[in-house]
């Protein structure tokens, strides 16, 4: 049996220049390009990693939502 981790991508690609995260998923572009040839238990540590960079983003104001346009995070 199979097992397939879903991407964590909300389809907000903009990189965060400083921590160079995506400001959707939290990933890096080596983790975006790699995710689907990585084996699932790297898959599985990228997720892992997640939580804590969107803490980061968040308490810096580069998060961004998905589903919301960044001019709307602002209000």
């Amino acid at each position: 049996m199979t097992t397939t981790v879903p991407s964590p991508c909300v389809n907000v690609c903009e990189m965060d220049a400083a921590s160079g995260w995506c400001r959707g998923c939290a990933r890096s572009l080596n983790e975006i390009a790699g995710w689907g040839s990585a084996p699932e238990a790297v898959q599985r540590q990228v997720l892992a990693r997640l939580p804590e960079r969107r803490l980061v983003l968040q308490r810096a104001g580069r998060w961004l939502e998905a589903g919301r346009p960044p001019q709307e995070q602002e209000r």
